[in-house]
């Protein structure tokens, strides 16, 4: 009598189901390529024809947008042009397709003239408007903008170099003279004078005065067909339409071409303060700013 398992026959077929179960499959490295390929095509895709994250790298927003600031910026309010790709490598095209012009008080990203740098800017001006500024004041059609009286804001850290004496807490004495300030509770804050701006359409924002400088005064005129003019909302610590392409700003009025799209609202926001020890990680982000809108708010 033959044992139970002990067919030839039958241990071959067991030999060669383990074989066959062991037997590793080849890595179709063709098709693991296609995959990364089509992935990286529909991030892109994403990035030039909806929406792309954006990093706050200068003080110019301030109050409403700090150093550090990530935003989400959506591409298809104004149409799309030579510059919505994420990567500027096409030449300057005349045009936007689907093109809308954007509306004064919007949070706009401007790559300027002749360069592949993103500013990040609010819309003053559209076309056929004239513009002026006279002592820090601007007068937009022969009327100057409504500011409301001053007041001001405690920043503890807007994303600056840190104070030695207190690493949380950032206030350049070269940039912000006399505004490192002691609260009430104490701790250190970068105490700011703002004014409450108003435009003809009822939106109004937050804009810093620091005092005179070079930018307080800009000469009347006209904002040709199809181009926009754009300021800083930190006014006397922004490079924008009021200066010229060789002192960094963006060289007057510029073409709508060059607007990349609109600024929606702040995901996250850095302190630049973190380190690799995961005890300082805490310190690396802050807090309250998640969710927050940058759609500039209307009179009611």
């Amino acid at each position: 009598m033959v044992g139970v398992g002990t067919d030839p026959l039958s241990r071959a077929a067991q030999g060669d189901a383990r074989a066959v179960r062991v037997r590793p499959s080849k890595t179709d490295w063709a098709s693991e390529l296609r995959g990364i390929l089509w992935l990286i095509l529909a991030v892109l895709g994403f990035h030039t024809f909806i929406a792309k994250p954006f990093y706050i790298p200068s003080e110019s927003m301030l109050p409403g947008l700090l150093v550090g600031d990530q935003l989400v910026v959506s591409k298809f309010p104004y149409g799309w042009s030579f510059v919505s790709p994420t990567f500027h490598v096409l030449p300057f095209l005349h045009g936007r397709l689907l093109g809308q012009l954007p509306e004064r008080g919007d949070v706009v990203i401007v790559t300027p003239p002749g360069t592949e740098t993103d500013y990040i800017k609010r819309l003053i001006a559209l076309p056929g408007d004239r513009i002026a500024v006279r002592d820090g004041i601007v007068i937009l059609n022969g009327v100057p903008l409504k500011r409301g009286p001053l007041h001001y804001v405690d920043i503890p850290n807007y994303g600056g170099a840190p104070l030695v004496s207190e690493p949380g807490v950032t206030c350049d004495p070269l940039q912000y003279p006399g505004a490192l300030h002691t609260g009430a509770d104490g701790k250190n804050y970068c105490r700011l004078p703002l004014y409450t701006e108003t435009l003809p359409n009822g939106r109004h924002y937050e804009t810093v005065d620091l005092g005179p400088s070079p930018g307080d005064n800009y000469p009347e005129t006209l904002i040709p067909p199809g181009h926009v003019f754009l300021m800083g909302d930190n006014r006397d610590r922004s490079a924008d339409s009021r200066f010229s392409l060789a002192e960094q700003g963006l060289g007057g009025p510029v073409p709508w071409e060059y607007l990349g799209g609109r600024a929606e609202f702040i995901t996250f926001s850095k302190t630049g303060l973190g380190s690799w020890n995961p005890l300082t990680w805490g310190q690396s982000f802050r807090g309250g700013r998640a969710g927050t809108s940058l759609h500039a708010e209307r009179d009611k």
